[in-house]
């Protein structure tokens, strides 16, 4: 074992880190993406420290394979958008650089100081940026070309020993950044690290800092719920800690009075995560379905729905209303939502079918059938009249024609 020293504020050399070698960590190259070797090697050939860190560092230690490889470096921004011309600078505030091998997106950022707590924006150095980190378990630098671990706050021993212990005193951690509570919870149900009542404690009387968060964070944070695989414990441990109220309030709501409606909506979870990990490209509409079913079927009585003169189009549309609703903060994409929605009425009886847009090679070929048919005066006026009309905010209006199906209901 290793030692990195550093300077105390005499001057008197004192240990920062433990280095643990190749023979301590057992680390396998194999599992590393190997862009993600290139980039720290070329880092390095131009003379800046780079690392592999996070929750990657994490997974490689208990033998798992990370699905992605965050980098940091001594390297600004823009030094390493010279370096990488595959690569763009993000963010405004708080700047990174998105290093792009071909559908693969690595996330390069630059060491940052504390001086302005874990969510300034100033640049630092390394001894600086580990105190910044959320969890000791995502504290760990690894050099995959020294093939060293770096562990300033014992993280690699918290993993042995399967505890979630805080980087940032914990008066501090959540009041900064409140999404950290659900990376805890995350963290805590996936890794099997567990955390002490205290940090429990603490995340339930700090449940309400949720609140003001931007819906897009928290569609983020919720999009990693249901893609983990553990989307049963992770939401059972945010319904003990009241997180889930500011993630999916009606949802929460709804089990809060109906326990049969929460023995269900925790069935449909499980059934969640055996097909995530069977398939974990599966599509986002196919997850969402076991989100919305349970909802869905108090909306009406369907059976009677069924059999009766009722309009479908109607049922519909009142339909993906509520789901919209229901599913808020959270912001799926249009498309996905919709298929969630047709699927799990496709399983009550309801066949909904959205009828896609012509091609461009049927668009072409129409076009060409027009020319055929040599009416200029008609071609001049298409092309005066091809213009959509705007709306007040100056934004074009389009118009979506929904066909709706059913063996079950008469139109």
């Amino acid at each position: 074992m290793l030692y990195r020293y550093g300077k105390d504020e005499k001057g008197r050399p004192v240990k920062k880190a433990v280095v643990y070698t190749k023979d301590e960590h057992c680390i396998s190259l194999y599992k590393i993406d190997p862009d993600a070797l290139r980039i720290v090697q070329r880092l390095k050939d131009n003379g800046f420290t780079a690392y592999i860190v996070g929750g990657a560092v994490r997974d490689l230690l208990v033998g798992r394979s990370p699905k992605d490889f965050d980098i940091v470096t001594d390297a600004t921004p823009s030094k390493i958008k010279r370096i990488f011309r595959n690569s763009r600078i993000i963010g405004r505030r708080f700047r990174l650089v998105h290093v792009i091998f071909g559908l693969k997106i690595f996330e390069v950022s630059t060491f940052r100081s504390n001086a302005d707590g874990s969510v300034g924006n100033d640049f630092g150095t390394i001894d600086e940026d580990v105190m910044r980190r959320d969890f000791t378990i995502n504290a760990l630098y690894y050099d995959p070309i020294q093939e060293q671990v770096i562990d300033y706050v014992g993280g690699v021993r918290d993993i042995k020993k399967g505890i979630l212990k805080p980087v940032i005193p914990i008066d501090t951690i959540f009041v900064e950044d409140p999404v950290r509570m659900l990376r805890a919870i995350k963290y805590s149900s996936t890794t099997g690290c567990q955390m002490s009542w205290a940090l429990r404690r603490k995340i339930r009387s700090s449940a309400h800092l949720l609140a003001p968060v931007s819906p897009s964070r928290l569609t983020e944070e919720m999009h990693k719920i249901i893609n983990s695989g553990h989307s049963f414990e992770i939401i059972s441990e945010c319904l003990k800690t009241d997180l889930y109220m500011a993630l999916q309030p009606a949802a929460s709501a709804m089990m809060y009075e109906n326990k049969d409606f929460e023995s269900s909506y925790f069935i449909h979870l499980k059934e969640l995560d055996e097909l995530v990990q069977k398939d974990k490209d599966v599509r986002l509409g196919r997850k969402l379905v076991f989100l919305i079913k349970d909802f869905i079927l108090t909306l009406t009585d369907w059976q009677k729905e069924i059999t009766s003169e009722s309009s479908v189009g109607e049922l519909y549309v009142k339909t993906w209303t509520e789901c919209r609703n229901f599913v808020l903060p959270m912001n799926p994409q249009r498309t996905e939502l919709e298929f969630a929605i047709r699927t799990s009425l496709r399983e009550i009886g309801v066949s909904i079918r959205i009828p896609k847009k012509p091609s461009i090679q049927n668009k072409g070929e129409a076009s060409k059938k027009t020319e055929g048919e040599n009416v200029p005066s008609k071609k001049k006026k298409k092309r005066r009249n091809n213009h959509k009309p705007l709306d007040s905010n100056n934004t074009l209006r389009e118009s979506t024609n929904v066909t709706i199906e059913t063996t079950s209901i008469k139109k």
